[in-house]
């Protein structure tokens, strides 16, 4: 079989894998929920200018992702493999990216090798199927910077450096779009802090700037322009609050010590830790004879983010996914030559990872609560040891293979392993979904849930609910993330129990979900008549006995 027809079959194998599990898999709270839930009602009232969030305008980020989530929703129905298939489309594409982009710049098999590595990267596989922003935006961000690297490459002719440049320019503005000025600003100063180090003035000329900020402008800013003249808050929430105020201040809750990205840089990043570190030293080293230098380009690019995301006072694990691309090509180019002994040292602590997983994932019922039950958890438990016998059997392969010296055959197979374990995790998770999902709880009323009928969510909100009974709730008592788009619209908003008892005594049929931990405090506090219809470890629905009294 040829290199291309081998390819070729790796690639679908890889297409089959990579999308056949998007539906097995109930959608979780938060962020799964809230950015369906954003989508169905951008279907539904058909406003795709403003989003909102349980009937709530929501400006946290922009549009890309919703839009793209409700087209699907459009095409092919409101589901939960339609929720995440943007996240999946984004995710395979930056593999495809990183073949193409490793074999023009670097050559062969770097693209192969590369292509490989990031499709069983931990982190790459878990965010790619998951309903959530950061994919879309990390793969927009890859495509800039690997869009200046295809244009700046000594060898481009003058078609691939217009071309690719104004394809770097186009994808940083879709990486606007899918979450703010980060889509911009961190492309272009890693690539200015690289013309300042290396001194390369002549790379300014060949941004292309009047006709590349053209493209940009007209793609990034219509809906900023749009959504602005369309709510007058939108200004300062979006790009005060949720840029500045994020970066600079612990008001979102999410402050991590600078440490932070470490460990989930070794975690996320394996099965190839072993393999960055000389990579990453290897990708500073000039090469001979060569002006541009892309390893050095995506090295600075890789520092970069790393230390902007360190520096803020606000972190979350994927907010590194944008330079897991370029690593995965630095750690290809070193490993396309490296000695055999790498290539096995890489395979061993992998084996030693699997068989740790595989020996302690009993412990996982330790971490039970009862909002997560130990009954719960021990089904998980063969999902995780599965998961750690997956990597330890890809990682004896990869060290088999390595021995033979087949570099390609080592790294497929510690690919393989990343991947196939990475979604052994993710499939196993939905024996907790009774804990994380309001799938079941919403199957079990919605027969009987008229869409005329109050429902209210009182002192909590579960954001997969409002999309799992096709329908916005009313809130009492509680605001969490909505707490200024109430403050300046408080629709049908209650603002304390009492208000809801008045209206729930008020009502015909009404329904009203609580927390399953607060709900027996809260309902001898309430004293007004309700009857429990339906429960999980997480939640507590009831209705109004008078509704459906025989």
């Amino acid at each position: 079989m040829s290199s291309r027809a081998l390819t070729l079959l790796l690639l679908t194998v890889l297409a089959v894998v990579w999308f056949g599990t998007l539906s097995q898999r109930k959608l979780t709270r938060p962020d799964e929920g809230r950015y369906a839930e954003i989508s169905r009602e951008m279907v539904v009232t058909g406003d795709w200018t403003t989003p909102r969030l349980n009937g709530y305008k929501y400006f946290e980020k922009p549009a890309l992702h919703y839009w793209a989530t409700a087209a699907a929703f459009e095409l092919f129905g409101t589901r939960e493999w339609t929720a995440r298939l943007w996240s999946a489309l984004t995710g395979f594409f930056g593999i495809l990216l990183a073949l193409y982009a490793g074999n023009r710049i670097f050559g062969r098999p770097a693209g192969a090798i590369a292509a490989a590595v990031l499709a069983g990267n931990v982190l790459w596989v878990l965010i790619g199927h998951i309903n959530t922003l950061d994919m879309g935006v990390s793969f927009f961000m890859t495509l800039s910077v690997l869009g200046v690297a295809l244009a700046q490459v000594d060898d481009a002719s003058p078609t691939e450096r217009i071309t690719w440049m104004h394809v770097a320019w186009a994808a940083a503005a879709a990486a606007m779009l899918s979450k703010g000025l980060i889509g911009i600003v961190l492309p272009g100063a890693s690539f200015v802090l690289y013309v300042l180090l290396q001194r390369d003035w002549r790379r300014l000329r060949r941004l292309y700037l009047p006709s590349g900020a053209a493209v940009f402008l007209a793609i990034a800013t219509p809906w900023y322009f749009a959504v602005s003249a369309a709510n007058s808050e939108f200004f300062h929430f979006f790009f005060i609050q949720e840029h500045f105020e994020r970066f600079l201040t612990k008001a979102h809750g999410r402050y991590e010590p600078a440490w932070y990205f470490i460990p989930i840089l070794l975690v996320g990043f394996s099965p190839w830790i072993v393999s960055l570190v000389p990579a990453l030293g290897r990708a500073w080293r000039a090469a001979p004879r060569q002006v541009f230098l892309p390893g050095r380009f995506l090295l600075i690019w890789s520092a970069f983010v790393f230390v902007f995301f360190s520096a803020s006072s606000s972190k979350l694990p994927s907010y590194i996914l944008p330079i897991f691309p370029a690593l995965a090509l630095l750690v290809a180019v070193y490993a396309s030559g490296a000695s055999r002994a790498l290539l096995v040292w890489q395979g061993v602590p992998y084996a030693m990872m699997g068989l740790a997983v595989a020996s302690l994932a009993p412990l996982a019922t330790r971490a039970a609560n009862p909002e997560l039950p130990a009954e719960l958890l021990a089904r998980y438990v063969p999902w995780i040891a599965g998961a750690g016998v997956v990597m330890l059997a890809f990682a004896v392969g990869s060290v088999v293979s390595a021995l033979k010296r087949q570099t390609v055959a080592a790294m497929l197979f510690l690919s393989a392993g990343g991947m196939f374990s990475s979604l052994s995790m993710l499939l196993g998770h939905e024996t907790l979904s009774q804990a994380y999902s309001a799938y079941h709880i919403a199957a079990r009323i919605r027969p009987e849930l008229r869409a005329d009928a109050p429902f209210y969510a009182v002192d909590t909100f579960d954001h997969t609910l409002p999309f799992y009974l096709g329908r916005t709730l009313t809130m009492v008592a509680y605001k969490d993330e909505l707490a200024q788009p109430i403050e300046r619209e408080p629709g049908s908003y209650l603002p304390n129990l009492a208000a809801f008892a008045r209206a729930w005594r008020a009502d015909g049929d009404a329904w009203a979900v609580f927390s399953a931990r607060d709900f027996p405090e809260i309902g001898n506090t309430l004293q007004i008549p309700m009857r429990v219809v339906a429960r999980d470890p997480r939640r507590v629905v009831v209705r109004k006995p008078e509704a459906n009294a025989p």
